[in-house]
């Protein structure tokens, strides 16, 4: 296609009508539209997330949350459908409520509402939350109403945070604590059955063990002797038919009575008889003789003959050996006794051991996780303290919502001028798919550009007298239908059928563009 202006214009002056009444059709919507918008108000208040008021070096919340993220925990809370239902019909915010569905109310409210965040790298988080709608009070209202939700859904959710939290603290430090006691109960139960063969007492089980072994040894070897000893009396008795006083034992009164006697005669020696020393000494001997008198007698069965003091003192001193010897024997009985009792009891320490070292990693254990459990528990305990005085992190509010004293749109010039922009995009896009779709030869250009021949001469069309009246009567009346006649059916239309802001309003919804 050849530029030619000239050509071009004479096609802009032949289509100038319908492209004008684009134009006038498309800025008469727009301005009438513009005029007829009701009114909106518009406010908003500022909100500041504020930093803990006491250090967390000091003392940590439990709730622990990003700034934008609790803002928009309390955003999505606060933008939930029954919200703003409900606060739609509190406040009547919209004229024709009664006659609107509630999804319809839910979509206005959330497009009707404006909610920006602000924050970076040591700055302070805001948030600005506002609301456009017919009323000043309306908007105030909403705008407030906001703010109130947000800062009860803030309280609301960090307390339930951190009585949460204490709730499940309390409850893991009691369920340990239960835990623990059993455990503590199972290690005492089980020492008390094996008290004889725990192994902390290893050390002393076998020292003991030593000491019993040779304590055994050391018996076997005096009875040993006493037994060697009693033969030996027997058999020097048998072939001497006495009993030798360095090899038979006396009982403690004989040999006092034998020390007795020579302390007497030393005596004597030296004093009368009438001397109190002698008369004592020698009634301790006559003491002592009666004495041995009645020990060799009571040894003596009853009826018995009475026997010559050699065969009392032998009877005398196998008795004392074989006394002797049952002791031994006795002795012995009850080491080997306890020796096996200690052989078990370390035997058995081992198993008892490794079941006992079982028992105190799994208390060990428990105590720890409760000693962690109770230290959560006290900081629990003060987080629930902070957020309940208010003292960690909060959301305030730094501005409050204002009645407007002006109306905030619609934007009246921006309106009109966007109705002509279309108009003017509506002619230019006619022109342009006029010129696409006509195919027609209407230029010598266009002769040699699709046949490849050059024309010699080109003959404009000759207009008769006549046809040129009818054109430019036919140009003027289009011209005069356009201007007066556009004008009078739009607001024909809007004044019998529809309000064109309704229409307008309609076709954007159909567009996608409302």
């Amino acid at each position: 296609m050849n530029l030619d202006l000239r050509f071009y214009w004479s096609l802009f002056l032949r289509r100038f009508p319908m492209m004008a009444l684009f134009i006038l059709v498309c800025s008469g919507l727009g301005v009438i539209t513009a005029l007829k918008l009701p009114e909106t108000y518009s406010t908003s208040a500022r909100l500041l997330v504020e930093s803990p008021q006491i250090s967390n070096d000091l003392a940590a919340s439990t709730v622990q949350s990003n700034a934008i993220e609790q803002l928009d925990i309390i955003e999505q809370r606060l933008m939930t459908r029954a919200n703003l239902i409900d606060i739609a019909n509190r406040f009547d915010v919209f004229a024709d409520i009664r006659a609107m569905s509630p999804d319809e109310v839910v979509e206005a409210m959330r497009g009707n509402t404006q909610i920006r965040r602000s924050s970076g790298r040591d700055e302070a988080t805001l948030m600005t939350i506002g609301f456009e709608g017919r009323s000043a009070r309306i908007v105030q209202a909403v705008v407030n109403e906001y703010v109130t939700l947000m800062l009860e859904t803030n309280v609301e959710f960090r307390m339930s945070r951190a009585e949460n939290t204490l709730e499940f603290f309390q409850e893991e430090a009691r369920r340990l604590g239960e835990e623990l006691s059993q455990k503590s109960a199972a290690i005492v139960t089980f020492k008390s059955e094996n008290a004889d063969a725990l192994p902390e007492d290893q050390g002393y089980r076998l020292d003991r063990q030593t000491l019993l072994q040779e304590r055994l040894s050391r018996t076997e070897r005096d009875l040993s002797a006493a037994q060697a000893q009693r033969r030996d009396i027997i058999n020097i008795f048998e072939t001497t038919g006495s009993v030798r006083g360095d090899i038979a034992p006396r009982s403690p009164e004989e040999q006092q009575l034998i020390a007795a006697r020579a302390e007497l005669r030393l005596l004597k020696t030296d004093y009368t008889d009438t001397n109190p020393r002698v008369i004592r000494l020698q009634n301790q001997v006559d003491r002592l003789e009666a004495v041995v008198e009645a020990q060799i007698e009571a040894g003596m069965p009853e009826g018995a003959e009475r026997k010559t003091p050699e065969e009392a003192m032998l009877e005398a001193t196998l008795s004392e050996i074989d006394s002797r010897i049952e002791n031994l024997s006795a002795d012995m009985e009850s080491t080997e006794t306890e020796l096996d009792r200690l052989a078990a009891a370390i035997s058995a320490s081992s198993a008892n051991g490794i079941q006992l070292a079982a028992l105190e990693r799994d208390f060990e254990a428990t105590q720890s996780r409760y000693q962690s459990a109770v230290q959560n528990l006290n900081a629990a305990r003060l987080g629930e303290r902070i957020e309940t005085t208010a003292q960690g992190q909060r959301v305030t509010v730094i501005e409050n919502a204002s009645v407007p004293n002006e109306p905030s749109g619609p934007n009246r010039p921006k309106v009109a001028l966007a109705g002509a922009a279309a108009g003017i995009g509506l002619a230019a896009a006619y022109f342009v798919l006029l010129e696409f779709l006509n195919r027609t030869i209407r230029r010598p250009a266009e002769v040699q550009s699709r046949f490849g021949i050059v024309p010699l001469a080109s003959i404009p069309y000759m207009e008769s007298r006549r046809h040129r009246f009818l054109r430019r009567a036919s140009l003027v009346a289009a011209t005069l239908i356009v201007v007066i006649g556009v004008p009078i059916a739009l607001w024909y239309i809007d004044q019998t059928y529809l309000p064109l802001d309704l229409v307008v309003q309609k076709g954007l919804d159909r567009l996608g563009l409302g």
